[in-house]
């Protein structure tokens, strides 16, 4: 072939290498955007790289990236399902903010503190209250429900949180807005027990405090 082709025989076996380069290339390049396509065009080379690894096929995220680069493709944004727990558009009253960001406390159950984060499981959501005593940062009470009412969040939690820890002396009770915490059943709760309540400010939904 070298000699129908008029050139040496090293320089036949370099264009043969190159071009057996370039074919593996293109079944690579191939390989990874098959890939990209089954996984719906969301992930970037990093998981692509991951996921062609996990069959078998040993390939660096820097070459998926360019892969991807060459061919004009790149993962797909999407939005961030997010779950809302803090309602505060309501028109329950708000309570002034008494910490201030003064997250020192040098007596327990002279502040708790509280909030409501959500858990993805394979039923769906479900929904932690807790409550920390800023003393020694302790959980003093928590709830776990698949609903966001009052009774099912914040008043159990409370409860529980009076058991385990009841105030002696005028105690603060910290939170965002939400109307869980502004309703008129908590705040009989919290009166009570004499409790002070105290409100983040707007905008300001943890007070920028150990719960976050």
């Amino acid at each position: 072939m070298s000699l129908a082709l008029k050139v040496s025989r090293s320089a036949y076996y370099i264009w043969l290498k190159r071009k057996e380069k370039s074919v593996n290339e293109d079944v690579l390049g191939n390989q990874i955007e098959s890939m990209y396509f089954e996984c719906k065009q969301r992930y970037g080379s990093p998981r692509l790289a991951a996921e062609l690894n996990s069959v078998g096929l040993k390939v660096s995220r820097t070459t998926v990236a360019k892969k991807l680069k060459e061919r004009g493709l790149k993962a797909r944004s999407h939005k961030r399902f997010k779950v809302v727990t803090t309602e505060s558009r309501h028109q329950e009253p708000i309570a002034p903010n008494l910490l201030e960001r003064n997250f020192y406390v040098d007596v327990p159950s002279k502040v708790w503190v509280s909030d409501i984060t959500y858990l993805r499981t394979l039923e769906g959501f479900l929904y932690l209250t807790v409550i920390i005593d800023l003393y020694d940062r302790k959980v003093v009470g928590w709830s776990l429900s698949s609903g966001m009412t009052t009774r099912e969040t914040i008043l159990s939690a409370w409860y529980m949180a009076l058991g385990n820890r009841p105030p002696k002396d005028e105690l603060i009770f910290h939170s965002d807005r939400g109307i869980q915490y502004a309703c008129l059943d908590f705040r009989n709760a919290l009166k009570s027990q004499k409790t002070r309540q105290s409100m983040s400010r707007k905008g300001d939904c943890r007070g920028g405090g150990p719960l976050g």
